[in-house]
Parts: structure tokens; sequence; C-alpha cells
């Protein structure tokens, strides 16, 4: 029963953090704010977090570890169904960055929450966030990579993992700056940001720069479609 209490406790702290990081940002978010908005005392955050910046990642890990588990999920049903058989490239890298694409156009406030955060990651590459962001990616990402290596087995090693990096660059920059690019380009009928269609285009960039030719000159074999 007091581990219910505490649990409770902790999410409902989290789900005031995450509400008021969306309206406010978190550097502009008070922990005075945090304790009304949780109705707990201060003691209760730092026995849970310790600290606010400890807070402030907690927000973010759960938001990675949800996007996570729904990537492995997607992954492990697609390996389930090829019964063993090597997976097609762009399913691989639909699995990865699927997720990631649709949560950042979703309306919710834990996208609100959670995309500020991810640019702090990439703006801040020594700062706790990118440390944790950086943790988590590895170890899903090492899965993601061997299904590439599988996928690709005559691409070596090195260059699955630099390509992989360079996607996930290139996947950070276009959901950070959409709706600014958008903006900016004035495209026409595009002033907010469908997920589907930017998956498509992201889609076909990140396949394009996956079968480039490898640093010998040679196409890589098994071109992914």
């Amino acid at each position: 029963m007091a581990t219910s209490r505490s649990t409770h406790t902790r999410d409902a702290i989290l789900d005031a953090a995450e509400r008021l990081f969306a309206e406010h940002g978190h550097d502009n978010t008070s922990m005075r704010q945090i304790t009304q908005a949780a109705q707990v005392n201060l003691s209760a955050v730092n026995y849970h977090f310790g600290s606010k910046d400890a807070l402030v990642g907690a927000v973010f890990q759960r938001r990675l570890d949800a996007l996570n588990d729904e990537r492995l999920r997607i992954l492990d049903d697609l390996e389930a169904k090829a019964g063993g058989q090597p997976l097609k490239p762009s399913a691989i890298v639909e699995a990865y960055f699927g997720p990631l694409v649709r949560h950042a156009c979703s309306a919710g406030a834990e996208r609100r929450a959670f995309m500020p955060l991810q640019s702090i990651a990439m703006s801040d590459p020594n700062g706790a966030i990118s440390a944790l962001f950086a943790a988590q990616r590895s170890v899903v990402a090492h899965r993601f990579t061997r299904a590439l290596l599988t996928s690709l087995p005559c691409v070596p090693e090195a260059e699955i993992v630099w390509r992989f990096h360079f996607m996930l660059g290139a996947t950070a920059y276009a959901i950070m700056g959409a709706e600014s690019s958008s903006r900016a380009m004035n495209l026409p009928g595009e002033a907010s940001i469908d997920a589907q269609a930017l998956l498509n285009r992201l889609m076909a960039f990140l396949l394009g720069g996956l079968r480039a030719p490898l640093s010998t000159g040679t196409t890589p074999p098994g071109a992914p479609t």
C-alpha cells in the first residue's frame, strides 16, 4: 500500500511538472509551481528526485522510455513475422524513426514538454539532458544497427553505424525545424505539419543516404527498399 502511494505521488509530480514545462518551459517553472500543481510538499519532490535538474531528467526519461518501448515493440513484431529472415532496411528505418516523427507532430502536452528538451539535447552536447538522451539512444540504436547489419550483410559495420548516426541528425533537425522551415519557405498548404507527409519525405531522404555508394565508390549490395 505504501509503495502504491509512493508511486502515485511520483507520477503526480511528473505529470504536474510535464504540464508546467509544456506551458512555461522548464527554466521558467519553479519548484513551488510544481508542488502546488501536484498537491505535494517540497520534501516529496526532494525524496523522489533530489533536485529540479533530476526532475527535468525524469520527465524526459519517461517520454524516452515510452518512445523506445514503441520502437522495440515494432521491431519485435517485424522480426517475429519475418520468421528468421532479414528485414527490409526500410522497415527497420521506419520502425525507429516513425514513432519519433509521430510523437513530434502530435498536439499533446507531452509533446510540448518533450520537444524543447530534445532541442536542448541537440544544442548542449555536454549537458545532463544530452547525456541522458545519448545513453538511452545507444542501447536501442544498437539493436537497430544490428538489425540493419543482418539486413545488409555486405555493408561494413562501421559504415552502418556512421549512416545511422547521420540519419539521427537529419531526423532531429527535421522534427525540430519542420514548422519554422515551412513558414520560412512559404510552402503552399503546409501551415501545419502532417506526421505522415513529413515521415514520407524523411524516409525517402534517409533511405537515399543508406543506399548511397560506399566510400570506396561502390554501391552497397542489396540496396534497401
